[in-house]
């Protein structure tokens, strides 16, 4: 991709691991150049590799071998350093604060190009595309219930919400807890952990509580899949 706009931030340091992850957010800021401006502040101390405005437009902001600060306390399948193993991706959206609105078709259309190059690029497993939300269930809901996750599956670049021959385990709650902190989540918070997954494969009812849909969903991704994860 040689259409990118070079707007390079000072807040980055060394990565201390291999990448292993890619996190989407989105910029919950009221515009897209407000946002950009902040993440090249050395003051405001937050960063991402890439910025994805409403029109499809990339801006890179700092060097893929390069620690971005875009992930905060954080923990994902083991690891807590996100930002030492993952590339950030900050797609423009005004967020749940200032009006959530569904995204753009050419600004997906971007956002699933740049994850098929970094995905192939770090050879990263589908199960770790995921959401700022997911690693840090607790602090965040971007890139939120509107965000089309469908897109990047239906090219097998993010994990699909299963939705064939989906069987309830009949888990206790604390079972539940124990199979989606298998799965990869922090469960320290069990109702913002099952929120966040709601958010991600179920977004149709986030409410925060288990349920037998929840269950099968969560039992179907932890499954052996022959098509691998």
């Amino acid at each position: 991709m040689s259409d990118f706009i070079e707007r390079w931030s000072p807040n980055f340091d060394e990565r201390s691991l291999p990448v292993s992850m890619i996190i989407l957010h989105y910029t919950g800021m009221k515009t897209g150049a407000e946002a950009i401006d902040r993440l090249a502040d050395p003051e405001a101390k937050v960063s991402a590799h890439y910025v994805v405005s409403e029109d499809g437009q990339i801006t890179h902001m700092v060097p893929e071998d390069k620690r971005a600060w875009h992930a905060g306390k954080s923990h994902w399948r083991g690891v807590s350093d996100i930002n030492s193993a993952s590339v950030g991706i900050e797609i423009v959206n005004p967020g749940h604060e200032w009006g959530y609105v569904p995204f753009p078709d050419p600004q997906v259309a971007s956002v699933v190009r740049l994850v098929h190059m970094i995905k192939d690029a770090h050879a990263i497993t589908r199960g770790n595309v995921v959401g700022h939300s997911d690693i840090a269930p607790t602090r965040k809901q971007d890139p939120g219930e509107l965000f089309p996750w469908e897109e990047l599956a239906r090219r097998r670049l993010a994990l699909p919400r299963p939705t064939r021959k989906l069987t309830d385990p009949l888990w206790t709650d604390a079972g539940f807890l124990l199979a989606l902190e298998r799965f990869g989540y922090d469960v320290t918070d069990g109702f913002a952990a099952t929120v966040a997954f709601q958010r991600r494969f179920r977004p149709e009812l986030i409410d925060g509580t288990i349920d037998g849909e929840c269950r099968a969903i969560l039992l179907a991704l932890l499954l052996p899949q022959p098509e691998g994860n």
